[in-house]
């Protein structure tokens, strides 16, 4: 299962093109994407793609609430990581971790704990080829 995860992984950071999914965050999340690809599994009944972004996060700083319309697996590069989803306790990942969110999660909490330093993410998403955006701003309320 990993390898499979891994060989795509690779496939899609060798073979595409980077599109426009991903912005900056307001709040200090910077998003860059690395490249998208149609693959040939389904989400939710509908054709598919997997995107890889780059997630570079200052010290102290923090993104914004959102949701992703497909499962998103991230594995931290630098740094460390604080992570919030839906009403699950908040959890820290270090360099060289793993974690998955679920589809349509709220990622509630997306965080660089660290006085110092910067935290890096490579994040996986896979989504509906129609969609708009891979990262849903959360409505404030």
């Amino acid at each position: 299962m990993i390898r499979t995860w891994m060989a795509a992984a690779a496939g899609v950071m060798v073979g595409a093109v980077g599109m426009g999914f991903a912005a900056p965050h307001e709040h200090g999340e910077r998003v860059r994407t690395i490249s998208s690809r149609e693959i040939q599994e389904k989400v939710n009944g509908k054709e598919s793609a997997v995107t890889a972004v780059e997630v570079t996060i200052g010290p102290g700083e923090a993104g914004d609430s959102h949701r992703h319309p497909g499962p998103g697996f991230v594995y931290v590069l630098e740094g460390e990581y604080e992570l919030g989803i839906d009403d699950q306790p908040t959890k820290r990942f270090k360099a060289g971790e793993t974690f998955y969110e679920p589809t349509g999660c709220l990622h509630r909490v997306s965080k660089n704990p660290a006085k110092e330093g910067t935290t890096r993410l490579i994040a996986f998403v896979v989504h509906p080829r129609d969609a708009k955006e891979i990262a849903v701003p959360e409505p404030k309320k």
